[in-house]
């Protein structure tokens, strides 16, 4: 059974950065996707990034491109998301998510089946 344990939110001044941080455990395959889905107060859930353990192969959301960047350490299988120049409109809880198999990342990121419990990020003067 896929666990998904992330950390690293918190609260952070409007251009600051973050990390967020998922342990993954409990695959039964070298080749998934994993990634960050969050959800902003009152909005839908947005696929921000993903990552292909099998190619390396990204994703990013348009309004993320050249500030957040996505990394995978295969020792433990965590992966981090560095966020930078963040925006109060980014405000959100940020899940951790995963789909087990061989996918382009851009294609599956915003459709992940299993999810952690998820790190609530605040960016606010």
């Amino acid at each position: 059974q896929v666990k998904l344990v992330e950390s690293g939110g918190g609260s952070v001044q409007p251009g600051g950065s973050l990390r967020l941080s998922c342990a993954a455990s409990g695959f039964t395959s070298d080749d998934y996707v994993i990634g960050w889905i969050r959800q902003a107060p009152g909005k839908g859930l947005e696929g921000v990034s993903c990552i292909s353990t099998r190619d390396g192969s990204t994703y990013y959301a348009d309004s993320v491109k050249g500030r957040f960047t996505i990394s995978r350490a295969v020792a433990g299988n965590t992966v981090l998301l560095q966020m930078d120049s963040l925006k109060v409109e980014e405000t959100a809880v940020y899940y951790c998510a995963v789909t087990e198999g061989d996918y382009d990342p851009s294609v599956v990121c915003n459709h992940l089946d299993t999810w952690g419990q998820g790190t609530l990020v605040t960016v606010s003067s």
